[in-house]
């Protein structure tokens, strides 16, 4: 039986113990799921994001319907184009917030790239965008 804390769960993840997989939101990259969904009933995800070596960005500008969307870049490095800010080069260390709605695109990254993102809430629309 899972006993809940103001409605969130105790989880822990360990990157020894947790695998990546190749589904999730863009085909170019691998997802560790950090377990935040399930313990907060879905008002939470977070997951570790790392490039499947050899594979690119199509750079489609598109935009999610969600509240909060936070990357911090822990190795290697991406750039991304944002709706009124131009292209952003990350590099490990490098947070930022992205805004509900902002159009945006990934246009490229290295192949050891791996990040961390935090969204709310967990499930969420992608819209394919027209360029800004």
């Amino acid at each position: 039986m899972t006993r809940l804390w103001e409605n969130q769960a105790f989880t822990i993840a360990h990157a020894d113990r947790d695998s990546f997989e190749g589904k999730g939101l863009r085909s170019f990259f691998e997802y560790r799921d950090l377990g935040i969904s399930a313990a907060t009933k879905g008002a939470f995800g977070a997951h570790v994001i790392r490039a499947v070596p050899g594979m690119e960005s199509p750079a489609q500008w598109h935009s999610h319907a969600l509240d909060f969307q936070m990357v911090y870049v822990t190795r290697g490095w991406v750039v991304f184009e944002y709706e009124g800010s131009g292209e952003h080069t990350l590099k490990a260390g490098s947070c930022v917030l992205q805004p509900p709605g902002i159009k945006h695109r990934e246009l490229r990254h290295s192949d050891d790239l791996e990040l961390l993102e935090v969204i709310s809430p967990a499930e969420f629309e992608t819209r394919e965008e027209n360029a800004p």
